[in-house]
Order: C-alpha cells, then sequence, then structure tokens
C-alpha cells in the first residue's frame, strides 16, 4: 500500500496542470540557465578551489575561503562588496545590521514599499517596545505606501525633495501582505527617481524570497545594499545557516563593523567549517530556485482550479519571488493544509502542526516544515496566520517533483475531511 495517496481526480488536474503549465515552467527553466552561468563564471574568475574549503576557527584572522566567498557572492549580486557569515542568524539579523549600522541619531528612513513585514516593524519600532529599536534609538520613520503594486513615484518624488532622508527601503517580496513581489524593473525605476534628486541617499532593499528568480539584482540595477538568509534562495538548500549582505563597498564596511567591532569590520569572524556548504549551496542555488519557482506555479494553477480565493500571483503571472498565497477561508482548512503538506514531508512527516505563538508575530501561525535544516524556507515549507482570510504562505521546493507531491498532500487532506 502506497503511503501518499490522492484522489483521483486530483492526480488527473495535476496532470493537465503539467500539460498548461509548459511554457511557464520554460522560462523559469532559461532564468535558471542564465542564473548557473553567472554563478559559475564567478567561481571561476575568483579562482575557487579545494583550499578555500578548510576550516578556521577563533578569531578567523586571514581566512583566504571566508575572503573569497565574499567576493564571489558580491560578483554574482552585481555588488562590490559583501558580508557572507553564519554569525548573521537569519534575513531579520541581516536587515537589523544593515539598519542599524547605517543610520544613528537623528536620521531619517522612508520605507517607499509600504508598511514592512512583521519582525521589521519590531526593529523599526512602529510595533513592539524595544529598547533597541531604531526608532527608540533616534533615527525618524516614515512611510510611503503602494499604489495597487506600484511605487507611489510622485509622492515619492515630492519628499525627496524636501531633503533630510538617509536612507529609502524596498522590501521586494510580499512579506505577509496580499500585494505581490515587486519587480526589478520597479525597482531599477524608483532607483533612479532617488538618485536624481539626491545621490547619496542610500537605498536599502530587503531581498529575501527574490534572490535568483529574475536575472538581475537590485544592486544590479541602483540599489547600494541588499540582504538576506541562507535559510532561502542563495543557499540552496545547502547551506545551514547564515545570511549575506551586499552593496557598496564602504556602506558593507560599516555594516561590518556594526557586526564585528569598529574599526575591525570585516577582518574578524570565523566560517566554523561553513564555507564549502556556502559556496555549495551558492552554486545550486539557481536550480533550487527554479524548481522553487515551478513549485508555486503548479500550486497556484491547482488551487485556482480548485476553487481557492485570492491566490497570488496567478500561475500565468511573471515571478519575483518565491512565495505563492491563497485564501483557504476558514481555520479548519488551514490547518487541514498544513498538516497534509506535513505528511508529504521528508522529515517529522508524523509530527501534526498545530497553531501557536510565535515571537515577532501579532497572530498564531500554523507552520509546515519538513525540513532537513530548521527554518530552510528554501527547502519546502508553509506558514499561516491563524487569523482572516486564512491565508497559506507558502514557499521553497529544492526539487519540483517533491513539491508537487507537498502540495497534492495539503489539499488531499482537505479533500478528505470534507
Amino acid at each position: 500500500m502506497e503511503i501518499l495517496e490522492f484522489d483521483e481526480k486530483l492526480i488527473q488536474l495535476a496532470e493537465q496542470a503539467e500539460v498548461d503549465l509548459k511554457d511557464y515552467f520554460e522560462v523559469a527553466n532559461k532564468v535558471c540557465e542564465k542564473n548557473c552561468r553567472k554563478v559559475l563564471e564567478a567561481f571561476i574568475r575568483n579562482r575557487v578551489s579545494y583550499q578555500d574549503f578548510q576550516e578556521i576557527n577563533g578569531y578567523g584572522f586571514y581566512d583566504a575561503g571566508r575572503d573569497k566567498i565574499e567576493k564571489v557572492f558580491a560578483e554574482v549580486l552585481g555588488a562590490e562588496d559583501a558580508l557572507v557569515r553564519p554569525q548573521i542568524m537569519s534575513g531579520t539579523n541581516a536587515i537589523w545590521l544593515s539598519l542599524s549600522g547605517l543610520l544613528h541619531y537623528g536620521d531619517t528612513m522612508i520605507c517607499i514599499s509600504g508598511l514592512p513585514y512583521d519582525p521589521l516593524q519590531g526593529i523599526i519600532g512602529i510595533a513592539g517596545d524595544s529598547t533597541q529599536s531604531l526608532i527608540n534609538n533616534g533615527v525618524k520613520y516614515e512611510q510611503i505606501d503602494l499604489i495597487g503594486n506600484e511605487f507611489d513615484l510622485k509622492k515619492i518624488e515630492n519628499r525627496l525633495k524636501q531633503g533630510k532622508v538617509r536612507l529609502v527601503e524596498i522590501q521586494r517580496s510580499r512579506g505577509y501582505s496580499h500585494r505581490e513581489g515587486l519587480s526589478i524593473k520597479q525597482i531599477e525605476e524608483v532607483c533612479k527617481l532617488v538618485k536624481s534628486i539626491d545621490k547619496d541617499i542610500i537605498i536599502f532593499v530587503d531581498n529575501c524570497y527574490g534572490e535568483l528568480v529574475e536575472e538581475k539584482e537590485p544592486t544590479d540595477v541602483g540599489a547600494d545594499v541588499i540582504a538576506g538568509s541562507l535559510m532561502h534562495n542563495l543557499g540552496g538548500g545547502v547551506a545551514t545557516s547564515g545570511g549575506y549582505i551586499a552593496g557598496r563597498e564602504d556602506l558593507i564596511y560599516q555594516i561590518a563593523e556594526r557586526l564585528t567591532a569598529p574599526g575591525i569590520a570585516k577582518e574578524l569572524g570565523a566560517n566554523y567549517n561553513q564555507n564549502m556548504k556556502f559556496l555549495k549551496g551558492l552554486y545550486m542555488a539557481p536550480h533550487a530556485v527554479c524548481n522553487a519557482v515551478k513549485t508555486a506555479i503548479f500550486a497556484s494553477y491547482m488551487l485556482e482550479k480548485l476553487g481557492c480565493k485570492n491566490v497570488s500571483p496567478k500561475f500565468d503571472r511573471v515571478r519575483t519571488d518565491i512565495i505563492q498565497t491563497f485564501d483557504l477561508g476558514n481555520k479548519e482548512d488551514l490547518v487541514l493544509f498544513c498538516k497534509g503538506m506535513q505528511k508529504g514531508s521528508p522529515v517529522d512527516s508524523f509530527v501534526t502542526p498545530e497553531p501557536y505563538e510565535i515571537a515577532g508575530y501579532p497572530h498564531e501561525e500554523v507552520m509546515a516544515a519538513g525540513t532537513f535544516t530548521s527554518g530552510s524556507t528554501i527547502e519546502f515549507t508553509c506558514d499561516a496566520p491563524v487569523t482572516e482570510p486564512y491565508t497559506v504562505f507558502m514557499q521553497g521546493g529544492l526539487a519540483y517533483e517533491y513539491g508537487k507531491l507537498g502540495i497534492l498532500s495539503g489539499i488531499n487532506e482537505i479533500l478528505n475531511n470534507k
């Protein structure tokens, strides 16, 4: 008897999906091929060698392998320099290091993509009561909302012409909102506008979930600094810790001083036997991201055909990140879908997800994450705030075939309990 048994009509719909989605999958494959070339050329140009994998412990002074990793990442990301460290524990940590390293008492930052995702609100100080927030340390915060899914270019222009802005922040992915991710074309347009008004304004992009989904990165088109987690796209499902920050060399130095100490910056910090994982993860990342995109496209098609509300992006939309969302309408189906996905996972398939409180989020969350590395959202996970309209935020899929099975398992769990 097979463990994963699905409704016959569900199997038929999945077969039709793969016929109808062939052209969209091919688009993802072509992006993957171009990004593979970019990654491989960075490895070759920087002369990555087996010796770069050796462990350096202690203070990590004179770690040639670590330094080479950061050169490779910088080149792939279209940046002058990068920090790629296991001491950067998450995307949120990378963003905090960046903002706190670049912003000081009296500076003004403006989020020009609307309200940022929940943990970043605590970092800024517009939520929570942390004494370490930017606002509680004298940074001024302003926000300009999107119009639909577009930057409000007129309002941005008018505000920046008033002066006294140190940094503008852009969140590339949707986070826990119902908008779609922002495209590189949109980011390029707003970067040109910002720099035409004041070339000294720092443009910072939260790049989480967007890396290698398109052929370019924000730092290729005018952003000064980007940041993200190696538990997402760039770790390729191989990296077991770490995060990255990339951008202008002088700004990366300032952020590195925040990570280590003033005057020491990038010279300190052992990678503790992570060099091979970081490099191998980056090498595998274009393919992992491609599979995640195809998994999301398949999910979008299936859930739309089955009548789910607010499926976003639609399966025929251009992808800008690896996140797929859909509304299930009620708590019961939300939990059932997560339970089904967990049943179709390689790790902890026997575990039953239940809603629970999680630090940094205002609502209970229910999650499915049968991952080899805890928190590795590139592998195949979903999480959902247990509140109306009961939206599932799904991401990842190291192999499309496994992602497909996980989605079918989630849908099947709902169908079996009707």
